[in-house]
């Protein structure tokens, strides 16, 4: 072959980079710069779609399950709705002490993040450990155990829904939660628009009727209200739990950071704008519940909405469950949309395997890490899972705020464009603690096991991260598992220097490297290579500062499959639609070396 081409010839004046006189096109130069669109998260999630993933993602089933658990612990219609007050009241204070972390440490990830950033690695691990273990699984069950009876309540109406169908129709909710989140960051948000649109107009027209009751005079459940011996103060703890709860997900706009448009500007208006709407509707649709149904019949229901819908709306109330299930189909597409960044980006910082920190090369989604979200789905206790994931959950937020007021006395100079005044994250984070030791002696044994499971996080963290010298034949089995999911997949490391449809030319292009290391004489000469053999060896993620790597202009003719003839390609083309000349034929990848003299090796496969 010969030593320089035409293309060579004018590599010097164009920084090394051959001009596309020869009929190749680049993939990628060695400054990072490339045609094509980089494989990374896109900046997709703009004001309206923040305030619809706040909005929808705190409207689940909170607002149609935990009324029961409020008024349970309460025992007065009075002292519940102060308890939705003050609740609303908290998760602001709460909601605006994120806005300034997530405008101050501009990265994806959540309260993992800003645990990480404050109190260093491990109890960060403790976090995202408790997190993958305990919190996530508790909190995808209750929502999208409450979206399975929803959807199924009009069909069973007025028996009983089955729990096994109930479980069937939670996993596919699930299934197709995760496969849209998987393939399109666009489309996952689109839906949580209208999903967010579909919220509203259920809680509209509850609250239209609950103010038409009271229009009529039917304020007899009103009466009464703070009755002084049915008020039960050791059961606040856990009241606050369950409005807690329901008011849960003003902080997932700080885990997709990195994919908001103008984050400092976004993330507080955002969740300024969602938190008084949230609280508006939720006050209101408690006062429209108690307007219908006294205590023991709200205590009585399992589904409080469609008890309300029933009474009020006949025929109509079928619609009632059908808006509730999409509300909850709402709050576990937005809930998975931001964990998976959770993991992410625990990943990204070396907690979690490597593998979930990876992007897929065309859609441009955390494709492995969405399906850690579909775990613990099979249990029908909602309360205890909601009591226990509560402590959980309470317990890390208040760490991550504490860790606010820590990073202002430490990091005094750190940009902060948006600041609060520091007893807002005081107040919010002294009432989290107090949640959590006073539910020590309300439910001794949930919080027991939270206990449990956090302080597992220590010895899992010696053991996979503080151990750096692992055996040999343990990182060989880690390296092959990971390689074999990135080819199953179609996933690379983000911010990958070649952009697009990749994955083949940089695993080429490092055992070219590999062999011209060892064999300068090789370059002369056209060098077999055995692709089938290549999906052992496949070093993904080591090759970003590669030089140039171009394709013939004829071979940019994609195939769905490999040779026709069943040559070598059809194995590595099922994972990855390798490009090659014809079918059957032979590829041809033109390798530039880095020198800036314009040698070319050319490696053809046979």
């Amino acid at each position: 072959m010969p030593q320089r081409s035409a293309a060579g010839a004018d590599a010097s004046a164009n920084g090394g980079v051959p001009s596309r006189t020869d009929g190749t096109v680049p993939c990628g130069d060695r400054n990072g710069s490339s045609p094509q669109p980089k494989v990374q998260l896109k900046k997709k999630v703009t004001l309206l779609r923040g305030i619809s993933m706040i909005i929808g993602t705190i409207i689940g089933a909170g607002i149609f399950i935990s009324p029961k658990g409020i008024l349970k612990h309460t025992g007065s219609v009075g002292m519940s709705l102060l308890v939705w007050c003050a609740c609303g009241v908290l998760s602001l204070f709460g909601a605006l002490s994120y806005a300034e972390l997530g405008t101050s440490v501009k990265k994806s990830g959540g309260h993992y993040i800003y645990i990480l950033e404050a109190f260093g690695p491990k109890i960060a691990f403790m976090m995202i450990w408790t997190e993958l273990m305990a919190i996530r699984p508790a909190a995808a069950a209750v929502i999208s155990l409450a979206f399975g009876r929803y959807i199924l309540e009009p069909l069973f109406t007025p028996c009983r829904v089955p729990e096994l169908a109930v479980k069937f129709a939670t996993s596919l909710g699930m299934t197709s939660i995760m496969y849209l989140n998987s393939m399109s960051v666009t489309w996952s948000a689109r839906l949580q628009v209208l999903m967010t649109f579909c919220k509203l107009t259920a809680i509209s027209l509850i609250i239209v009727q609950g103010v038409i009751q009271l229009f009529r005079g039917e304020t007899q459940n009103f009466e009464d209200a703070f009755k002084v011996d049915s008020v039960q103060l050791m059961g606040l703890p856990l009241a606050f739990y369950s409005g807690m709860y329901a008011y849960a997900g003003w902080f997932y706009l700080n885990f997709v950071v990195e994919e908001v448009n103008n984050p400092e500007r976004t993330v507080p208006l955002a969740i300024c704008i969602s938190m008084a709407i949230v609280t508006c509707c939720y006050v209101m649709t408690n006062v429209a519940y108690y307007t219908v149904m006294s205590v023991d019949e709200l205590l009585a229901s399992d589904a409080v909405a469609v008890t309300f819908a029933e009474k009020l709306m006949g025929n109509f109330a079928v619609v009632v469950p059908v808006l509730v299930a999409l509300s909850c189909y709402g709050s576990m597409n937005g809930g998975m949309f931001a964990v998976s960044r959770a993991f992410y980006a625990a990943s990204r910082e070396g907690h979690l395997p490597k593998i979930l920190s990876m992007v897929h090369i065309r859609r441009h989604t955390p494709l492995p890490a969405c399906p850690m979200m579909i775990l613990l789905i099979f249990t029908s206790d909602i309360y205890s899972l909601l009591n226990f994931m509560s402590f959980l959950r309470w317990f890390f937020i208040g760490l991550t705020v504490v860790g606010l007021i820590y990073l202002r006395y430490t990091r005094p100079k750190m940009h902060r464009p948006f600041k609060v005044p520091i007893f807002i994250p005081a107040t919010f984070s002294f009432t989290c603690f107090f949640m959590v030791f006073f539910s020590l002696y309300s439910d001794p044994l949930n919080t027991g096991i939270g206990f449990a499971i956090t302080l597992t996080g220590i010895p899992a963290y010696c053991l996979f991260i503080g151990f750096k010298k692992k055996p040999r034949w343990l990182q060989k089995i880690s390296d092959s598992i990971n390689r074999s999911l990135q080819i199953i997949l179609e996933v690379v490391p983000p911010d990958n220097l070649f952009g697009q449809r990749s994955a083949v030319i940089q695993c080429v292009w490092h055992v070219l490297l590999e062999r011209l290391k060892a064999r300068p004489a090789l370059t002369k000469h056209s060098i077999p290579l055995h692709l089938p053999r290549l999906m052992r060896v496949l070093p993904f993620g080591l090759c970003e500062s590669a030089p140039v790597v171009s394709l013939p202009l004829s071979a940019l003719q994609q195939l769905d499959r490999g040779g026709r003839d069943g040559s070598d390609f059809s194995p590595l083309a099922s994972y990855f639609n390798v490009y090659h000349e014809k079918p059957g034929g032979r590829a041809v990848v033109t390798v530039v070396t880095g020198s800036g003299s314009g040698e070319e090796t050319r490696a053809t496969t046979t």
